[in-house]
């Protein structure tokens, strides 16, 4: 009994620390920001990337202006289109914030200064912030 106590609770512990994981929250080489502090930063600095790596069909059902369209999937790929961004500070942002925590981290490892949007698009939509189709 008390060995199978032992494996329930290191796979617990081992899917809470992939879900933070995954979430952005431990082990993050960027930081991740509301879409309240990430409306402000496309306000207050008009040299912000904004990048969205959702699939096509989710970018033509809204994003946010200006954004760039880069698929996580094909990310690694297109590193060498946004090596001359290297120097601004990219807004990094999915649907929900788990795709675009994986681009973030792929980002950041390459030299880039990524800001994850925290929530995605949903948590945008949901504070009202305007979108662009």
């Amino acid at each position: 009994m008390k060995r199978t106590m032992m494996i329930a609770l290191v796979a617990g512990a081992a899917v809470l620390l992939y879900f933070l994981y995954a979430k952005g929250i431990i082990f993050a080489n960027f930081e991740s920001v509301t879409p309240k502090r990430a409306y402000e930063m496309i306000q207050n600095d008009p040299d912000v990337v904004i990048l969205d790596v959702r699939r096509p069909e989710e970018y033509r059902e809204g994003h946010l202006e200006g954004a760039r369209l880069i698929p996580v999937q094909e990310l690694d790929r297109r590193l060498a289109d946004l090596e001359m961004l290297k120097h601004k500070t990219i807004l990094v942002y999915c649907r929900s914030g788990i795709r675009s925590v994986m681009a973030s981290r792929k980002l950041a490892a390459n030299g880039f200064k990524p800001y994850n949007l925290k929530g995605g698009i949903n948590a945008w939509k949901n504070e009202g912030l305007p979108l662009a189709n």
